[in-house]
């Protein structure tokens, strides 16, 4: 009987420790705001370290583009 009890406890201590997550819990997003000049490469380049490509990518995706072009103003968030 205890060990039941054990078993069930574990368990809904490891769902809740997967499903209770707020939406920042990786930390707060970086947002930029688009100048005149930049580009997604150069951002990518500015804000990330290691493959520029990779991080174009991540901004893409991040932001719902479906492509590099991106406008002064523009508010991008970086993942």
């Amino acid at each position: 009987m205890f060990v039941r009890i054990l078993v069930l406890v574990g368990i809904a201590v490891l769902v809740w420790s997967a499903v209770a997550r707020s939406s920042d819990a990786h930390g707060n997003r970086r947002v930029v705001t688009v100048r005149p000049y930049d580009t997604l490469w150069g951002i990518a380049q500015r804000s990330y370290g290691g493959d520029v490509r990779a991080a174009v990518w991540q901004i893409e995706q991040a932001n719902h583009l479906r492509g590099a072009d991106i406008s002064v103003g523009e508010r991008l968030v970086l993942p």
